[in-house]
């Protein structure tokens, strides 16, 4: 197709001079020997005596480019133009920053024009796979082992323009699903996209419907992707503390790259850069957590050019704010997971009944561009995409959709209070719960949130007081959930609260008692939902990600499950709950044994502790509460002084198909198991509790705990620790 040009008048482009003068002075200050120059004491005292006199330059010229700045008088904004444009299968949005193109009326995004860049998205790719919306569906039943569902690349029947004036545009790329078919799903899809004038970039979301009496359906998996110019989009940045310049696509296939032990997980071998090689690629290794997905994108070095994916709610995400999804990848590609099956399994596959309705908006993303001037840091971009970021997010919910079902601020509510935490055995008075998530999801049970997905979620983290405001909620039926860092459980007031357009609920204190039956004894890790603080080895030297050498969050390297049976070859974890550091000899899992003839053999691990002459007198049951970070196709099995005890004390049967092993995560569902033990199992001296996990036949099989801890009977009440 022939792309779209369209002149601007001068004054527009003696304002965006004006602008880019600006930008040149911001900018400035950022770069590298200015910014270590403001933020650093050692650096300024040294500049100062070494450069003086280019300090001087530095302030007369930046003072001499405000003062023509300020002489100069830019037109009004509203002389840019917002255009639509249609040509051949196409439409075109063109705001005079950037073009859209969109394919008519299917609606993939074929093209984006920007800062120069005739298309900063994979050209090379066909038409329909480079910017586009997506799901992974099913007939109940009809899916088998070697499937994952029906990719459905969400091909629009109809194209619509719902909003066009000076200010924006709103296009709907839709389709109805037909009665009569066997085949499509069962759901009506609308996607929309959003222009503003003066906007460097755009705005996409999409309405979900099923109506009463459609067939029963399975939905694993929505999502936006978009694939940028690999010759260009080389850097990726998805935190402060995430970013690198990342492999080629082509490095991963054979033989520059061989496969590991699932197709995800590629060692590069010949590497187009050399800087890669033997590296581990895997796109797990880069996922995120809900309450941290709201900025994260690529940078084109050589053109100053980003593009980020900005997503200043996560209300309509599923199971909450501690959801794993993933985000941009090797490709270069950039990701919208708005619903995923990853990191939980199939509790997470969204089931609707014969004849169940439904309707969800997912979204809006907004898609945001920024450029540098050459000669400023070009991986600045980063921070001036979470500035971004900031603004998207005083902005929601936006006001400018078009579409009813997504309703603006004067049309949502509010809930606010103090969650407090009782436990008489740590302090006299209620505990503040500082860093506590509170949230409102559907009505359920205890913890239901976390396999939660046809409905909305509404997060907020509270404050040292324990005090949470959760603002801009959805009108609807909602119960209270949340959880406490340093206690085990989920508090969940089941009190229907319904919420109305304008309505300010003030819950006033909430107390949370986690599960607590008599002192503690020893206790184990940190109840945080995690395994992070056990003990995480470094991996094999073969295979790693050099982003996370040496660092704390190292879990994300490839093969550490293979590292256990490195570790301990014969025998399993024995671990002295008297003396012993978690940190430095609890195995952050508890995987399956690599036997020599290419087998799986289960694990049984030892606590072992003593009782003194001041145990006598306890009698009843003891409490050992076990609090599981993930479950793979596990089984936790509890013995007591006895190992080939049959019956085990404790079971919890099979449970759990999270996946986190295999993907690199440090949890996936959280379980919480408190298990009696009877006086009578336990004696003077030592004692030993044996902790089976029997199921192997695969090595991502296995357990990751958060937190374990034995409490004496109920008898005694007094405060162990201040």
């Amino acid at each position: 197709m022939k792309w779209c040009h369209c002149q601007q008048p001068n004054h527009f482009q003696i304002s965006r001079k004006l602008q880019d003068k600006y930008a040149d002075l911001i900018m400035f200050l950022f770069s590298s020997h200015v910014f270590k120059l403001v933020t650093t004491k050692d650096y300024r005292r040294h500049f100062l005596k070494q450069r003086g006199w280019i300090i001087a330059l530095i302030m007369f010229m930046s003072s001499f480019e405000i003062a023509i700045s300020q002489n100069q008088t830019p037109q009004p904004e509203s002389t840019q133009v917002l255009q639509l444009h249609y040509q051949d299968r196409h439409v075109v949005m063109d705001n005079g920053i950037f073009q859209l193109t969109l394919s008519n009326p299917e609606g993939f995004v074929t093209g984006i024009q920007y800062n120069g860049i005739e298309n900063v998205l994979a050209y090379d790719s066909k038409e329909d796979d480079r910017g586009y919306w997506d799901l992974v569906w099913n007939f109940p039943g009809k899916k088998t082992k070697k499937t994952k569902g029906t990719l459905d690349r969400i091909e629009a029947t109809k194209m619509e323009v719902k909003t066009q004036n000076d200010e924006l545009i709103e296009l709907s790329f839709s389709r109805t699903w037909n009665t009569s078919s066997t085949t499509a799903v069962p759901v009506n899809i609308d996607k929309r996209f959003v222009m503003l004038r003066n906007s460097s970039g755009f705005y996409t979301y999409a309405i979900f419907e099923r109506l009463q009496g459609w067939p029963a359906v399975e939905l694993d998996n929505i999502r936006l992707a978009i694939k940028l110019n690999k010759d260009k989009f080389h850097y990726m940045a998805i935190s402060d503390d995430r970013q690198r310049y990342m492999p080629l696509p082509d490095d991963r296939i054979p033989p520059r790259g061989q496969p590991l032990a699932y197709p995800e997980a590629v060692q590069l071998l010949d590497p187009i850069e050399p800087e890669f090689k033997g590296e581990v690629d895997d796109k797990y290794e880069y996922s995120m957590e809900s309450k941290d997905i709201k900025v994260h994108g690529w940078i084109s070095t050589n053109d100053s050019v980003g593009f980020w994916q900005i997503t200043p709610s996560n209300e309509f995400r599923s199971a909450g704010p501690l959801k794993q999804f993933l985000g941009s990848h090797v490709g270069p590609t950039n990701l919208a997971i708005f619903h995923s099956t990853h990191y939980v399994g199939a509790d997470l596959i969204m089931t609707f009944k014969q004849g169940e309705a439904w309707k969800k908006v997912f979204g809006p993303v907004f898609i945001y561009l920024n450029s540098f001037p050459k000669g400023v840091d070009p991986l600045l971009l980063w921070h001036e995409a979470k500035n971004q970021t900031k603004i998207e997010e005083e902005k929601w919910p936006y006001s400018f959709t078009a579409s009813d079902d997504f309703p603006a601020s004067d049309q949502r509510g509010s809930v606010r209070g103090r969650l407090l935490v009782r436990d008489r055995f740590i302090r006299s008075e209620d505990i503040p719960a500082n860093g506590s998530y509170v949230g409102l999801a559907a009505p359920g049970d205890v913890g239901s949130w976390q396999r939660e997905y046809k409905g909305y979620q509404f997060w907020s983290k509270a404050d040292e007081n324990g005090s949470f405001s959760i603002n801009n909620v959805r009108s609807g039926r909602y119960n209270l959930y949340a959880f406490a860092p340093g206690f085990i459980g989920d508090y969940h007031n089941d009190t229907v609260f319904d919420i109305s357009p304008g309505s300010k609920t003030n819950l006033g204190d909430l107390v949370y008692e986690p599960p607590r039956d008599g002192s503690t004894i020893w206790e184990i890790g940190v109840p945080d939902r995690t395994a992070a603080e056990f003990y995480i080895p470094d991996p094999n030297p073969t295979f790693v990600n050099k982003l996370y050498s040496n660092r704390s969050d190292k879990y994300r390297q490839y093969g550490l499950w293979e590292r256990y049976s490195e570790l301990y070859p014969d025998e399993d974890m024995v671990y002295n709950a008297d003396v012993d550091d978690h940190s430095k000899k609890w195995f952050f899992m508890q995987v399956t044994r690599k036997q020599a003839n290419g087998g799986y053999n289960g694990t049984t691990w030892q606590i072992r502790f003593q009782f003194d002459d001041k145990m006598k007198k306890l009698t009843g049951n003891f409490t050992l509460r076990i609090a599981l970070a993930t479950s793979n196709v596990a089984e936790l099995q509890v013995r007591v002084n006895d190992p080939s005890a049959n019956p085990p004390l404790f079971t919890t049967e099979q449970i759990g198909k999270d996946n986190t092993i295999a993907r690199h995560g440090i949890h996936g569902l959280y379980w919480l198991y408190n298990v009696n033990v009877p006086d009578s199992s336990l004696r003077l001296g030592n004692n030993t509790i044996y902790l089976t996990q029997p199921l192997a036949t695969s090595p991502f099989q296995g357990l990751m705990y958060d937190y374990i801890r034995l409490e004496c009977p109920d008898s005694i009440n007094y405060l162990t620790r201040s």
